[in-house]
């Protein structure tokens, strides 16, 4: 069994009379890669700070048996440029310490920091804030390779499904484990999902049953209490006598039936997702295929060339992602379309836009509903029904929106836009500050919309699940794929065998004329060939071919 590197018993945590945390016990051993999921404000980042020693809890203790470095979101590592590791500030370019440093380079001083020393235990609070995909994959290299144990907080799902053995899934400030990746912890939930339904069913259809039949009890009791017509007074006492007795009987099966009832553990109802029944962005006014388009557009902002004679087409409908590394260009092409500027945008089309600061949109003074109903072409019913596909329900929508945290805040403003005239919505980042299950609700929000999308994304599952079609920026050119993530992936698979298959195919030629040579000078050896170092290189070539042909 492997090495335990870290206990936490009875922990328990309370802030402003509600409790954060309630964890009877949660170990971690040497080599686990442990994922922390849970909703935006379960707790996640304080069970950090408390298994880390940065927070004491309020009952319980945390035994530490190794040293711990703690990535957190915010702030910057202990680890100064001096005594930084070498090859990780040079592997995630993190710059000097300064300021004017980008969300992406913070984000990759603080891994190298985090990364740096040698520790046991590494805590990684959301480490792929503002990081592009190269910055991920090196990110997901590292963590696997990583000597210790590792307990991660990200809601990059990918991340986790590569690097994660056991998902612990934190909700009213309890732990509940799952062992494998975070894909088999979404199938274990369907399936106990799927247990609780069939479990409710049962429960309701039993109670119907029952109910049914004190009903039919309580009936045959009332019927029993007539007197037949024209009965004498001894007969009619024999009667009274009989339908006493009949009706003791029937009043003890009726409370055998009642205590059944009683006896039947109740089954809460399974929370389920209520369905959008309206449509989101339909395109009532746009005639044309296309939403917007643009031919030979440049883009230099502050002299520094991002692209050159870049051309794109968005149709009507679709759902594009645009794809590329931090700095290629991407907010800057989303600001030409929304100035329309180089950029042709169709008449009738109306765009809604979720940009970095979308909280300057929000009145912090009013509640949730009140900022969505200010926007929205819908009724307060229809509203509330995608509010509650977004995980904002019952009286959440009543909050004002100045207590929300950053992930109820972006929920609110795309919910605004869902439900706005808009239909072309182009969205800069909407993934940030957005929790697992808020995203994975987003992912089927989007794939409901009638209207145009455009976004920007470096999580890698939600552009899978969301795009229709991708645009890559590529050597300052844009590069469109029509169609999914998948479908991209395989062609690139097919275009990589056709390549290989080539390749092998130059190979084979080149060895056959090799062992041609080799079989010429053997039967005609020039002056210093050695018969049987020539025959040694034929034997060696002819296998060589061989094991080629065969591969």
């Amino acid at each position: 069994m492997s090495e335990l590197l870290l206990e936490a018993t009875g922990v328990r945590v309370d802030y402003a009379l509600r409790r954060v945390l309630d964890i009877d016990r949660f170990e971690l051993y040497d080599g686990e890669r442990v994922g922390l999921v849970g909703e935006n404000g379960a707790g996640k980042s304080t069970l950090l700070r408390v298994l880390a020693g940065e927070l004491v809890p309020d009952e319980g203790e945390v035994r530490r048996l190794g040293a711990v470095s703690l990535l957190s979101q915010l702030g910057d590592t202990d680890v100064d440029d001096e005594r930084m590791d070498a090859l990780l500030k040079s592997e995630f370019a993190a710059r000097e310490k300064r300021d004017g440093l980008s969300g992406g380079e913070r984000t990759r001083r603080r891994i190298a920091g985090a990364l740096t020393g040698g520790r046991q235990i590494l805590l990684a609070d959301e480490p792929t804030v503002d990081l592009d995909e190269a910055g991920v994959k090196l990110l997901e290299k590292r963590l696997k390779a990583y000597a210790g144990a590792i307990v991660l907080v990200s809601h990059d799902r990918a991340l986790l499904d590569a690097v994660c053995t056991r998902i612990c899934e934190l909700e009213d400030g309890r732990i509940t484990q799952y062992p494998g990746s975070y894909t088999a912890y979404r199938r274990e939930k369907e399936r106990r999902l799927q247990f609780a339904r069939d479990e409710y069913a049962g429960y309701k259809a039993e109670k119907a049953r029952i109910e049914k039949m004190i009903q039919r009890e309580v009936e045959h009791a009332s019927q029993k209490q007539h007197l037949p017509r024209r009965m004498g007074n001894s007969e009619a006492r024999l009667h009274k006598r009989a339908v006493t007795n009949v009706q003791g009987k029937i009043h003890q099966v009726r409370r055998g039936f009642e205590s059944r009832l009683e006896r039947l553990e109740k089954k809460e109802r399974p929370r389920e997702e209520v369905s959008i029944r309206i449509r989101l962005g339909a395109s009532g006014g746009v005639t044309s295929r296309l939403a917007a388009s643009c031919a030979g557009l440049r883009l230099a902002p502050g002299g520094h060339t991002l692209l050159e004679h870049a051309s794109f087409v968005l149709p009507t409908g679709a759902r594009t992602a645009l794809i590329g590394p931090n700095g290629c260009g991407k907010t800057s092409l989303i600001r030409r379309i929304l100035a329309g500027d180089g950029v042709k945008v169709s008449p009738g089309v109306r765009i809604g836009y979720f940009g970095q600061n979308h909280e300057e949109v929000l009145d912090t003074e009013k509640t949730v509903l009140e900022n969505v109903m200010r926007a929205s072409v819908f009724p307060e019913s229809d509203v509330r029904t995608v509010l509650a596909n977004l995980n904002i329900r019952a009286d959440d929508v009543f909050k004002p929106v100045k207590v929300l945290s950053g992930g109820e805040r972006a929920k609110t403003s795309l919910a605004s836009l869902l439900v706005s005239d808009a239909n072309f919505l182009i969205l800069d980042e909407p993934t940030n500050h957005l929790d697992i299950f808020s995203l994975e609700a987003l992912e089927r929000v989007l794939r409901l919309y009638e209207g145009t999308l455009l976004f920007v994304s470096h999580d890698r599952m939600f552009v899978r699940e969301v795009a229709s079609r991708l645009i890559f920026f590529e050597n300052r050119r844009l590069t469109t794929f029509d169609g999914t993530v998948d479908a991209w992936q395989a062609e690139q698979e097919k275009r990589a065998a056709g390549q290989d298959a080539q390749a092998r195919m130059l190979r084979i030629t080149s060895l056959e004329m090799r062992l041609a040579g080799i079989a010429a000078r053997l039967s005609a050896p020039k002056k210093g060939d050695s018969p049987d170092r020539l025959n040694e290189e034929y034997l060696a070539v002819a296998e060589e071919l061989r094991k080629a042909k065969n591969s």
